[in-house]
This record gives structure tokens, C-alpha cells and sequence, in this order.
């Protein structure tokens, strides 16, 4: 009973922390938070958890109950995961939605949820094969929004990897251990009967189905699909130490999946335009000498072939042609030659000596 009015003295604390989440988030935020506190009053209906939750056995034809792998995420059967939920989805409004937009928000959300129905559908059905026990596909209810709580930590580990969240003795734990963390700590619940099986189930499906949607199909607003970034590997999902192995692993699958068309080959794209000078690349495959070496290779044949047609006369025409200044050209006109009078054979020739005539020197 004491418990019951402490808890009725904190709701309007708690009414004001929950409008400071909500607060200046969008429609679509709100309206997921007021179904899954709507949904929760279902829970108390054995009848509802049946009909909105996701059984595997009901999921699979000839049931077939395909609107519970949209009804699933907003049923939970805990007030404290009705808790965890409207947080996670707020800050997600707060976080991701200012980056992403409210439409790719929602779409992200629609496509984790059902892509963790079918998933988690399908691990107990191998299960069923495995065991061939009837409870795993009638007697268990997916429901919750545990797998879209893997996308949440996922999507913060591609925007923000490397935000430390806590310093410990051992090391600091950033946004990209969350994920594995979590799941881990789910599944320590699980085996301490302290959670249904169902989460960490859910949590993995979530976790891989929105990692490949982010790094594959994702559209941005620049045209581009996906993120191919090397922190953002499946590897990076995992300690240094395991990387190595789970690289090779991934790899060989994701080379299947290309194969058979379900996701593109990995396309390295380098903008040059805005690196720093003296930057190299070198890509795999290439060795830097041999690089160098036709590099050095190439030069010495273009300067030969630069040498060569420099010396023709024909280059220098036509760098005369295509000059931008009109160059000065001098032209040497020659001067006429005046005619000499042809001697006639009717008049005799005179030749007068100015200098050496007696006449001339008599009367000086």
C-alpha cells in the first residue's frame, strides 16, 4: 500500500520528465508512444497478446496472421518495458529524427520491425526442425519493441561511433560496444530467468536487420545508397580481438548475397577535390613501387614525345596558329631596279670626265 502512494506521489514527476522527452518531437513520435501506452491496457487479455503478437506457428500459411508482424512492436506486457520503450523512441526524436527526417524515421521503423517478425519467426521455426517440439511455434508470443531498440543502437553507433559514453579501469566504452553489450546483457537475463527467451532474440534479429539496411539500402540526400564505411563494418560490431575471424566470416557471406543479387559489391569512392596536399592512396591490390615505377615510366615517354615533335617545323606552325597573340611578322619588299638606257647604234657614245677635262681645269 506504501508502495502503491509512493508511486502516486511520483506520477506528475514523472508526467513532467516524459513531456520534456516528447516534447518538440514529431507526430509520428507521439503517436507511437500513446499506442504502445494504449496497448499496454491490452496486455491483461490473454485474447489480445494472441491476436497482436506474433506467434510463429499463426505467422506461417495456411494461418497466416500477416497484421501481426505490424502489431507486435506497440504490445507490452511489463509496465517497465512500456518505460523503455517511449524512452528509446524519444530520443530518438530527439537524436536521430532531426538528421534523417520524419518520413525515413518512420520508414526505418516500419522496416526493423517487420524484418525482426519474419526473422525471429523463422529462428524458431529451424528450431521446431531441430526439436521438433510444437511449443516453439504455438506457445510463444513475439511481441515488443526490443528489436527496433537494436536499431536505435545501431543507427547511434553509424552517427556518433566513437562518443565515449563511460570511462572504466579497463577501458572506455563508446557507442560502438553498445550493441554486442546489450545483447549480451539481454542474454544473461534470459539465463537467469529474469527475461523471456524472446528478447534476445528479437535484439539480434533487430540488430541485423537494420545493419544492413543502414549500410546497403539506405537512400541519402546526395543519391547515394547505404555506408560503406570501414567503422561501420559487421566486424566492428565486435572486440578488436574477434574482428579478424568474424571479417573472414562476413565476407564469405556477403560475397554469396552479391552473388545471388540481394546486396551490391562494396564501391570505393574518393573525393580529391578537398584533400590535403601530399596525400597518397594507395589501393589494394597495388604495389606503391611498381606504381612509381610506370609512373616514372610514362614521364620519360611523354617528355620523348614532347622532344620529338618539338623538333619538327611543322610544330612550330602550328603553335603559330593556335597562339592567342598575333605575332609581328616582317616582310622584306625589295626596292626597283631602275633600267639602264640601252646603248643605240645611231648615236655615239660619249663618256665626259668632269674631273679630268682641260677646259674645265684651264678656267679654274
Amino acid at each position: 500500500m506504501a508502495a502503491i502512494k509512493s508511486f502516486g506521489r511520483d506520477i506528475p514527476y514523472l508526467r513532467q520528465q516524459f513531456a520534456a522527452l516528447l516534447g518538440n518531437t514529431s507526430t509520428s513520435v507521439k503517436f507511437i508512444c500513446i499506442v504502445v501506452l494504449f496497448s499496454y491496457g491490452l496486455s491483461f487479455s490473454e485474447n489480445a497478446v494472441l491476436v497482436l503478437s506474433v506467434t510463429p506457428g499463426y505467422l506461417l500459411p495456411p494461418a497466416f496472421w500477416i497484421w501481426t508482424a505490424f502489431t507486435f512492436c506497440f504490445l507490452e506486457i511489463h509496465f517497465w518495458e512500456v518505460v523503455v520503450d517511449v524512452v528509446t523512441v524519444g530520443l530518438c526524436g530527439k537524436l536521430i529524427e532531426p538528421l534523417w527526417g520524419a518520413m525515413e524515421m518512420m520508414t526505418f521503423f516500419a522496416i526493423v520491425n517487420f524484418g525482426v517478425a519474419v526473422l525471429s519467426s523463422m529462428f524458431y521455426l529451424v528450431l521446431y526442425f531441430c526439436t521438433g517440439d510444437t511449443d516453439l511455434l504455438f506457445d510463444i508470443h513475439i511481441h515488443g519493441l526490443t528489436g527496433y531498440i537494436a536499431g536505435v543502437t545501431v543507427a547511434v553507433k553509424q552517427i556518433m561511433p566513437d562518443h565515449i559514453l563511460i570511462k572504466t579501469p579497463i577501458g572506455k566504452i563508446t557507442n560502438r560496444n553498445i550493441p554486442l553489450m546489450v545483447w549480451i546483457g539481454y542474454l544473461l537475463l534470459w539465463l537467469c530467468r529474469l527475461l523471456e527467451g524472446t528478447h534476445p532474440t528479437m535484439f539480434l534479429s533487430g540488430l541485423l536487420i537494420s545493419w544492413m539496411y543502414l549500410r546497403f539500402y539506405q537512400r541519402h540526400n546526395n543519391g547515394s545508397k547505404g555506408d560503406m564505411a570501414d567503422n561501420f563494418t559487421f566486424a566492428s560490431f565486435f572486440p578488436n580481438v574477434l574482428q579478424p575471424p568474424i571479417a573472414l566470416v562476413g565476407n564469405t557471406i556477403h560475397g554469396f548475397l552479391v552473388r545471388i543479387g540481394l546486396c551490391r559489391k562494396v564501391v570505393r569512392r574518393f573525393d580529391m577535390s578537398n584533400a590535403p596536399p601530399g596525400l597518397v592512396i594507395n589501393l589494394p591490390g597495388i604495389d606503391p613501387h611498381d606504381s612509381e615505377r610506370r609512373r616514372q615510366i610514362a614521364l620519360k615517354a611523354l617528355s620523348e614525345r614532347l622532344s620529338k615533335d618539338h623538333a619538327k617545323p611543322w610544330q612550330q606552325d602550328r603553335s603559330k596558329k593556335h597562339s592567342p597573340v598575333t605575332s609581328a611578322v616582317s616582310v622584306q619588299i625589295p626596292e626597283p631596279a631602275i633600267p639602264k638606257p640601252l646603248p643605240s647604234p645611231l648615236i655615239p657614245q660619249i663618256s665626259v670626265n668632269i674631273h679630268n677635262h682641260p677646259s674645265t681645269s684651264n678656267s679654274t
